[in-house]
């Protein structure tokens, strides 16, 4: 008889969700593998080999689950539809909270598993009834800003073995164990758009037309193959040949302008930012006004800031100007190491007394709900 739980393990076939594997089976688990397949376009069949590989080593069984169907409703979509409107989305923080911890989760009920595991650098605290999401102990592999929109009904039941060791330990481990994905290349880009160029790919999927590139004065300096094309704060790629470099500022959907300005222009930077129908872990707001950390991004360093309630949302002010805020990424709040709340940066305006950002949940989360309740 096991010692411990019967628990379900998703394993990419890369390194890391390898160990997560091998060190619940090490802790005397019953370990079921679990691969998904999202996308016909990908080298899955690899991927899922090199699973299988893994998985007879540690004597453990591995299922696969198609779930490119859901993944094309709930992720491609998303990234199609923000990018249509002008916004640079985060398929990553989705597939998280739409397919893995909420599809595959689910099938562990299928399985007959008390709960489920991933090779996330992240960690999770029980404080009682509350579940807390806390960053991985590794600084440089922290993704918990990559589960920023999951809810204590899923972290509940989640796992992250792996949340509190190091990469190098990680490889360290798997190759003491002789396992096939020791020394695999951690993967990069979108899974769906397997090897075609990103540029290829939004040309196919939406419309893109050629435009100007404008100054925040107003003055037409270039122009430019797609506004989709770019990201807030790219300087290479814009084709500009002046000797003092020009950053994309903007993004203006509605008359097809990309929008520069040099390094220390005030349009490159935003103070404070206010958000609306922000996504806490707890299920509850804090006590505001509520000062913590945020991130912008993804790996960006913790910036400290103020939270503070109002009539409709919160805002938020940073002690130091944020560079390069892009409508569409995930705006992830921390308390120390924990996760304590998330939000979708929308859009951004200017003001005369600040520059100013909204941020909320996007509008395909609402078009998502919608057609769930269909």
């Amino acid at each position: 008889m096991n010692a411990q739980p019967r628990i379900m393990v998703a394993m990419s076939g890369g390194v890391d969700s390898s160990v997560a594997a091998a060190l619940l089976v090490e802790q005397g688990y019953d370990v079921v593998g679990a691969f998904m397949k999202n996308w016909d376009g990908c080298d899955w069949k690899r991927e899922r080999r090199d699973a299988m590989r893994v998985a007879s080593v540690l004597g453990i069984p591995l299922h696969t689950f198609d779930f490119e169907r859901e993944y094309r409703a709930r992720v491609h979509a998303y990234l199609v539809e923000e990018y249509r409107a002008g916004r640079t989305p985060n398929p990553d923080v989705l597939c998280n909270s739409e397919i893995k911890f909420d599809l595959l989760l689910k099938a562990t009920h299928d399985l007959d598993c008390a709960e489920m595991a991933t090779g996330h650098y992240a960690r999770v605290r029980r404080d009682g009834s509350l579940t807390r999401l806390l960053k991985g102990v590794d600084p440089k592999k922290d993704q918990s800003y990559f589960l920023c929109r999951l809810v204590q009904a899923q972290l509940t039941r989640t796992q992250f073995p792996i949340g509190a060791l190091t990469k190098i330990e990680v490889r360290r481990r798997a190759r003491a164990l002789g396992l096939a994905t020791a020394d695999k290349k951690d993967s990069q880009g979108l899974c769906f758009v397997g090897k075609v160029d990103m540029a290829l790919f939004l040309k196919s999927a939406i419309d893109v037309r050629p435009g100007k590139i404008v100054t925040t004065s107003g003055k037409v300096v270039g122009t430019h193959d797609g506004v989709a094309f770019y990201t807030i704060g790219q300087r290479k790629g814009l084709g500009i040949g002046t000797e003092e470099p020009y950053f994309v500022v903007e993004r203006r959907h509605h008359t097809n302008e990309l929008v520069v300005a040099h390094e220390g222009d005030a349009a490159l930077y935003r103070t404070e930012i206010k958000a609306a129908d922000v996504q806490w872990i707890s299920g509850n707001a804090p006590t505001f006004p509520f000062s913590c950390t945020a991130q912008i991004r993804y790996r960006q360093q913790d910036q400290n800031c103020t939270i503070v309630q109002k009539v409709v949302g919160i805002t938020v002010t940073f002690d130091e100007p944020q560079r390069a805020v892009a409508p569409g990424q995930f705006m992830v709040f921390y308390d120390g190491d924990e996760l304590i709340g998330s939000g979708v940066i929308n859009y951004s305006h200017h003001t005369m007394k600040q520059d100013s950002i909204i941020l909320e949940t996007g509008e395909f989360l609402a078009l998502r709900k919608k057609k769930s309740s269909m």
